[in-house]
C-alpha cells in the first residue's frame, strides 16, 4: 500500500488512473504519466487539467538483460581500462545502457572537462623524470596535488614518455638550459600503455591522464644540456619508485682535454657529484660565480652579527673574513666538502681525478632540481617561478 498525504489508496489504483506504463530506456525503467508533470522529491505530482492533483512513485532498476555479476565485471573492467573513480564508471555505464565501449567514450568526453576545472588547484606534489642520450640529457617536472597519484604507474609513465621526448627539442647547449613547455605540449607522443595508448599531443595525454587521477596534473619545467665535445654528462636521481623518475636530481658536465680520458673514471666520479649535488645543494660553481649582490649582502649580515661581540674593529673584519669562507664552503660547489670524503673539497678531488686520469677535469656545468620548489611560496605571491639551483 502507498500513502500520500493521508489519502489512502491502493498503488493499482493509482497506476491505473494515472493510465501510465512501464517504460524502458538506458537500463532502468520508471513509472510516468503522459502529460504535464512536476518533479518533485521521493515521486511526481500529475496535474488533470483542472482536476486534482494526483502521486504517482518512481521506480527505476538496473536493466533486466544483464545479471549483478555481469554489471560487477563490467565495473571492474572499464575501472581497469580508464583507472576512474568506480562511482563514476558505474554511471557512466548506466547512461550508456552497459555498453562498455560508450561508457568509455563518455569517460574520456567528461574527464577532459573535469580535468579543466581541476586546473586552476595548486599541484605541489608530482615526479622529476630523467633522459639521456650519448649527446644530450633532459629533465621534465610533471606535478599533481597528491602523493599518492605520484605513486601511479601511468603517471610515472607519461612523467618518462615526456622526458624522453624532451630530447628531441632543438637548441640545447653545454650549459644547463629551460626549454618553454608550450613548445613541448605541442609535440605528439606515441604512448603505448595498456591504459595510456595511441598518438595523442602532450596536452591531451596529461588532461587523459589528470581525468583518470581524478587531480590537476601540470607539466611546470623542463631543462635541458648537451654533452660536452669531451667529457660525459653524469646524473643521479633521489626518491626514485623506478629507474628514470624521482624527487630530487642532480646533473652535472665534466670536461676532460684529451679524448683518450677514461670514461669510466669520469662517470663514476661524475655520479658520485651529482650525488653531491643534492645533498650539498650548490648555488654556484666557483667563488667569482657569487653575484656581486648576495656577497654584499652576506658581508653586511656577518659585519653586523661580529659588531654585536664588542670586539675591535681589527678583529671584527678578520671575523667577517672568517665567516665568508665558511659561507663559501656552504654555496660554492667547489668549496664544498665533498659528501662521499669530508677530508676533501670538490676542487680538491677534481684535482687527484685530473693526475689520475692525466688531463685535466673540471665542471662544465651543474643542476639541482627538486620536486614542487617554491610553488607554495609562489601561491601566494607575484613574485616569477625560481628555476633551479644551475650554474
Amino acid at each position: 500500500m502507498v500513502f500520500y498525504r493521508g489519502v489512502k489508496r491502493p498503488i493499482s489504483i493509482i497506476c491505473k488512473s494515472l493510465n501510465s506504463s512501464i517504460c524502458f530506456g538506458h537500463g532502468y525503467s520508471t513509472l510516468r504519466r503522459n502529460g504535464n508533470s512536476i518533479a518533485e522529491s521521493r515521486g511526481y505530482f500529475h496535474k488533470h487539467g483542472n482536476g486534482p492533483r494526483t502521486f504517482a512513485v518512481s521506480i527505476r532498476r538496473y536493466s533486466a538483460e544483464i545479471s549483478s555479476s555481469e554489471q560487477m565485471n563490467l565495473i571492474k573492467l572499464l575501472r581497469e581500462r580508464t583507472s576512474a573513480p568506480i562511482k563514476e564508471v558505474k554511471a557512466a555505464l548506466v547512461t550508456s545502457n552497459w555498453d562498455i565501449e560508450a561508457a568509455q567514450k563518455d569517460l574520456r568526453k567528461r574527464g577532459i572537462v573535469l580535468a579543466s576545472k581541476k586546473s586552476s588547484r595548486t599541484a605541489a606534489e608530482g615526479l622529476l623524470a630523467l633522459a639521456q642520450n650519448e649527446k644530450k640529457a633532459a629533465v621534465i617536472e610533471l606535478n599533481c596535488e597528491t602523493d599518492f597519484v605520484a605513486r601511479n604507474e601511468i603517471f610515472q609513465y607519461l612523467a618518462s614518455s615526456l622526458a624522453k621526448l624532451a630530447l628531441l627539442l632543438e637548441g640545447s647547449g653545454q650549459s644547463f638550459a629551460a626549454f618553454p613547455v608550450g613548445h613541448l605540449e605541442e609535440l605528439k607522443l606515441n604512448l603505448d600503455h595498456p591504459k595510456l595508448s595511441g598518438e595523442k599531443s602532450v596536452q591531451n595525454a596529461i588532461a587523459e591522464v589528470a581525468a583518470m587521477m581524478g587531480e590537476n596534473v601540470k607539466l611546470r619545467r623542463g631543462f635541458a644540456v648537451s654533452a660536452p665535445s669531451l667529457g660525459v654528462i653524469s646524473t643521479y636521481l633521489h626518491t626514485s619508485p623506478q629507474p628514470g623518475v624521482g624527487r630530487i636530481a642532480g646533473m652535472l658536465s665534466l670536461e676532460v682535454e684529451d679524448k683518450n680520458v677514461s670514461q669510466d673514471a669520469l662517470q663514476h666520479v661524475g655520479s658520485e657529484l651529482a650525488m653531491h649535488v643534492v645533498a650539498a645543494k650548490p648555488l654556484f660553481l666557483t667563488k667569482e660565480d657569487v653575484s656581486s649582490d648576495a656577497l654584499h649582502n652576506e658581508r653586511e649580515i656577518l659585519k653586523s652579527q661580529a659588531e654585536s661581540s664588542g670586539k675591535p674593529q681589527i678583529a671584527i673584519e678578520k671575523m667577517v673574513e672568517g665567516r665568508l669562507r665558511k659561507y663559501f664552503e656552504e654555496v660554492v660547489f667547489m668549496e664544498q666538502k665533498f659528501i662521499v670524503n669530508g677530508t676533501m673539497s670538490v676542487k680538491t678531488l677534481l684535482s687527484n681525478l685530473s693526475k689520475d686520469v692525466g688531463s685535466p677535469v673540471k665542471i662544465g656545468s651543474f643542476l639541482r632540481m627538486e620536486v614542487g620548489e617554491g610553488l607554495q611560496g609562489l601561491e601566494a605571491s607575484t613574485e616569477s617561478e625560481p628555476l633551479a639551483n644551475a650554474a
